[in-house]
Formats: C-alpha cells, structure tokens, sequence
C-alpha cells in the first residue's frame, strides 16, 4: 500500500489555506476540508496519507467513540503524567514529616508489590505496575535516596522479566503481558541500581544498630542521623525497610543468576531464592507493627489492602495509563491484594527452586519426566518461562548436549553413532528440531499444551513416514548392502522404533491433559480410557522393542559365548519402565470395564 506524506500535499499552492480556529483557552482547530478534498482527488486507489510522524498505535489510542466499554482513556483523573505532578498525586518528598515519609515509602514499595504480582498474572503492565508516577518519572525521585534506589532496582526487575518471556516465548497468544507500550524501561543508570540500594541498605543497617546500641555506647553513634522523628518507632521502621529492599536485592540476583548459561548460575540462585523467602517472613511479619503504628481509620477492610499497613499508597493512578492499553478495549483490573501478593511470590521461589535444584540429566526420558511432574502444581508463566529457557538454549539441551547426542541417547545407540554421518540426513535434523519444539511446548500452559500436542502429534507421524522412506531409499533392499550400510540400517531401525515410542508418548500425555483441563463429560470416560488402553499398550510395545535391541547390540560387542542359563533368565526379565507402563495399561483397563 503506497503512502504520501501529508506535507507534500499541504505545500499544493492549489490548497487554500484557512486560518486556525480558535476554541477555548487551549484548543485549536484547523479546517482540514480542502485538504482532504484535495487528497482524495490526488490518491489512487488504496493508498494513504500520512505524516512523518504517523504512528498507528498512537493514532488507534486517540479514537474514542464515547463508550466506555471500548474506549481506552475515556474515564481518567488525568489525562497525562505532567498534569498529575502538578496537581500534587506525586510529591517529593512524600511529606516532611519524616515518619509519615517512611510511612508513605514503605506503602509504595508494598503496592508496587502487589502491582507486580497482578502483572506477573497476565495483566497489562502500563495499568499495573507503570501506574506509579514515581516510575514514569523517576529523575525525580533522585532527591529521595530509599525511593529512588527501589523504583530504579523495580524497573530493572521488569525488564528482566519481560526479556526472559520474550526469549521463551510461552505466553499467550492472548497475553499482553510482554507489551511495553512505549514505558521508560531503559533508563540511563539501571546498571548501577544494585550499588545504589546496597548504599541505601548499609545507611538503613548504621541507623538500626544506632537505635538498638546500649546507652553507654549511643554518644559514639551520635553522629548517624535517625531515619525519622520517632524514636520509639524506630527499630521497626528501619527492619520493614531493610527486609523489602533485601528481597528486592536477592529477587534480582535471583533473575540474573537463571539466566547464565549452561546452568551455571543454579547453585548461586537457590541462595538467593533462601534469601528471598526469609525476607518475605520479615516482611509479613512487619505487617503486626506496621497497622499499629498507622492511623486508626486503616484498619477497615485490611485483608483487601494492597499494603501491610492498609493505608491507601500515594502516587499511584491505575487509569493514568489506560490510553496504552490501545488497540484493545480496557480491561477492569484488580490488583491483588498485599497477602496474595505475598503468597504468589512464595510460590514462584518455590517453582524457581525446583528449577535451579535439577541435576540436568542428559536423558531426554528424565527430563521429559521432571517438565510434566513440574506441572502438575500449574506453575505460573515466569517459572515455565525460566524452565524452557534452562532446558532449550541455543539449540542445545542446556545449551551443552546436542539434540542428536540426546536422541541417540534416547534411543539406546552406541556412543559412536553421535559422530556419524546419519546426523546430516535432512530429515534426522528436523527430528531434532521436533524435539526442540515438543521440549518448548511441554513448558507451556496445560490448556495451550494440550492445543499444540494435538498439532504436533501430526508432525511427528509425518517425520517417521519421511525417514523410513529416506533409509529405503538411501540404503536400498537388504540383498544388497555392504557392512558399513548394514550398520547405517540398524542405526535408522533404532531411530524408527524411538520415534514410534515417542510418538505414543505425546499421544498419552495429550490424552492426560484432558483430565486436568476437565474436558471430559463422565459419559466420554469409557471411551477415553480405551484410547489411554491402546496407546499404552502400543507405547509399552516399542519401548520393549527398543531396549530389546539395544541389548541385542550390546551382545554383539563383547566376547561371543555359549549361554548359560543365567543368561537366558536376564533375557527374559521385563524391564522396569516397562512393568510400569503395563501396570498404567492394567489400571485404564480395570476404568474401562467399570
């Protein structure tokens, strides 16, 4: 589609030019009618006009059609940051009474908290925690050393986040929760934030010790200034401060070290995780002091308050930022309140432990094992974002193993075969890109999983249809072959029966999901427990199979020799794995005749 800028147009001296037509104090109007008679006469068909300037997301946020259903900023307090600054929603400093300063910092530290947990739940980020004034103009705060340093480390905490579920990519494709809406994220000086809150936390940890030393030592002490008027209030302020900055500090380096490759940042990150969780027990037991020493009127309807105190935190204006939700009507947002806020992040640290607690086996079985036990719980999007990006980094599993090396691996070859060259078949590598996809797919949400396993159970079909034709025709009738080729046959039989097993296993796990989505009526129970039936049943077969081969393989190295009856009684032995899929084919059996 072709597009003029509209200035060519405006410097037509065939386009009279009307004078501005005043309306208010601060309006002006143009009279744009020959102008756009002039264009219409000027354009061909489908073509545009447009201003070098032109921005179609800003253009689709200034429509409104007067319903509040699908206006984006028709119900606004203010209608920009400046305006909002001016009319006093965000002082600094917060008052200058220093108690009710702290009192004011540590209700924003506690509801961008909740903010961020909202966000973190698949809510907008511009009408969640970017609706603090504080953060969409945080050179102010520079004045305000606790507040700065704390909005600075919070901003940096976002884009972490944000960078990790882009790369991952399993959101939604109805989420909008990687949408930065043109937010300042990339702030000049984030990457000094931690040494900014490490100096505030030391000058909040002198001014506790100064107020818990002994009076014979309180005159050395004399020169820390107290961080508020209050003594009495002192201890507590400080310990609520020091608690929520330190899970600030240790939340980062959390994201930080599960993002270094290869896994090596796991051990370090569980320390931090530890460090966060005790820091989350201070900060919920500071709530008791906080509420007490707050204004009385408070205490009303505490359990839905966004902060510990459950007084109202200033500087926030949730609609301030509703015009970014554009093109997509506004969205009612409840931001959850302090103690869930609490709870969901106990809860993430919980799933991230896991995470950094697994040994990263290279047996594409275990690891296929841990993703499906790890999502039982529903972790939320974070922690699937984090797991995929440990199991799938540069197109390796954990970013060390080759996919090839993990599929013989998988599939009972020799050690050798990771060298051959089979792994250049073209249709070898899009097995491993398979593999790859099912891994990304598996730490994903259980209703978009089930979805994709649907469309990838076909793929898998497709590409065991492909290498059995490929191996025919690379190696021809069996009559025929030499010994390297013959070996070259067994390999491409081995791979065969794993994608076979493999195949049945996406099959099963598809068939489970439906259970814990609940998308089965009871009347529906038979018949899907006689698929569970079958498929187990075709799954229990060829993982027999394969491991029957893979010992016939290991035979052939060693030593040839008469078999002892030792022998032929281990021949006969039912592997575990196997023993447990036939228990699974018994149990779906037994549901069925119920």
């Amino acid at each position: 589609m072709a597009h003029k800028p509209i200035e060519s147009e405006a410097r037509d001296p065939h386009v009279p030019v009307t004078s501005s037509i005043s309306s208010g104090e601060n309006t002006v109007w143009a009279d744009v009618t020959s102008l756009l008679q002039a264009a219409s006469q000027g354009l061909q068909e489908g073509e545009l006009i447009h201003g070098d300037n032109f921005n179609l997301f800003a253009a689709m946020s200034a429509l409104e059609i007067m319903d509040p259903k699908m206006d984006s900023g028709i119900v606004c307090k203010y209608y920009s940051v400046d305006e909002a600054i001016e009319n006093g929603a965000a002082p600094v400093p917060l008052s200058f009474d220093k108690t009710i300063d702290v009192q004011c910092t540590i209700d924003i530290m506690d509801h961008l908290l909740s903010c961020e947990a909202t966000w973190h739940k698949g809510h907008s980020l511009a009408q969640t925690v970017f609706s603090c004034i504080y953060l969409l103009r945080l050179d102010r705060t520079s004045s305000h050393a606790i507040l700065h340093s704390y909005c600075r480390l919070i901003r940096a905490t976002c884009k972490a986040v944000i960078s990790v579920v882009s790369d991952a990519r399993t959101h939604e494709e109805e989420d909008l929760f990687t949408m930065t809406y043109g937010l300042p994220l990339n702030g000049d000086g984030d990457g000094k934030c931690l040494s900014m809150l490490n100096a505030v936390e030391e000058t909040i940890s002198r001014q506790l010790r100064a107020c818990k030393a002994p009076s014979s030592k309180k005159r050395v002490l004399e020169d820390i200034e107290p961080l508020q008027t209050n003594l009495d209030l002192e201890e507590g302020y400080c310990k609520a401060l020091l608690c929520r900055l330190r899970f600030r500090k240790h939340f980062y380096h959390v994201l930080m070290c599960m993002r270094r490759p290869q896994g090596r940042g796991l051990e370090l990150a569980r320390k931090h995780i530890a460090s966060c969780l005790s820091e989350l027990e201070c900060i919920y037991k500071s709530a008791e002091f906080l509420r007490s020493s707050a204004c009385g009127n408070c205490e009303d309807g505490i359990e839905d308050k966004t902060t510990a105190s459950g007084c109202e935190p200033i500087g926030f204006d949730a609609s301030l930022n509703s015009r970014l939700s554009a093109p997509t009507p506004p969205r009612a947002i409840r931001i959850l309140n302090w103690k869930k806020a609490i709870e969901y992040f106990e809860k993430l640290l919980h799933h991230l432990d896991i995470i950094c607690s697994y040994s990263l086996d290279p047996s594409l079985e275990a690891v296929l094992r841990f993703v499906v036990q790890f999502q039982k719980p529903q972790p939320d999007l974070v922690a699937r974002a984090h797991l995929q990006l440990l199991l799938v980094q540069d197109g390796k599993l954990y970013g060390r193993d080759p996919i090839f090396a993990v599929i013989c691996r998988a599939a009972a070859l020799p050690e050798v075969v990771k060298n051959h060259d089979i792994q250049k078949n073209e249709f070898v590598v899009q097995l491993g890109q398979l593999v790859i996809n099912l891994l990304k797919i598996l730490c994903t949400n259980a209703a978009w999983q089930r979805r994709k396993l649907g469309k990838i159970l076909q793929d898998w079909r497709v590409i065991y249809v492909q290498l059995e034709l490929a191996f025919k025709t690379e190696f021809g009738e069996m009559s025929s072959i030499t010994n390297e080729e013959n070996v070259c046959i067994k390999l491409s039989k081995h791979i065969l029966i794993w994608v076979e097993e493999q195949t049945y296993w996406i099959a099963s796990r598809f068939l489970m999901l439906g259970f814990e989505l609940e998308l089965y009526s009871p009347s529906e129970y038979c018949m899907v427990y006689w698929y569970i039936y079958v498929v187990l049943i075709k799954l229990a077969e060829k993982h027999h199979l394969k491991m029957v081969m893979s010992n016939d393989t290991g035979k052939r190295k060693g030593k040839k020799r008469r078999d002892s009856p030792k022998d032929v009684a281990r021949d006969y032995q039912i592997p575990p794995a196997v023993l447990f899929l036939q228990c699974h084919i018994s149990l779906a059996e037994g549901l069925t005749m119920v």
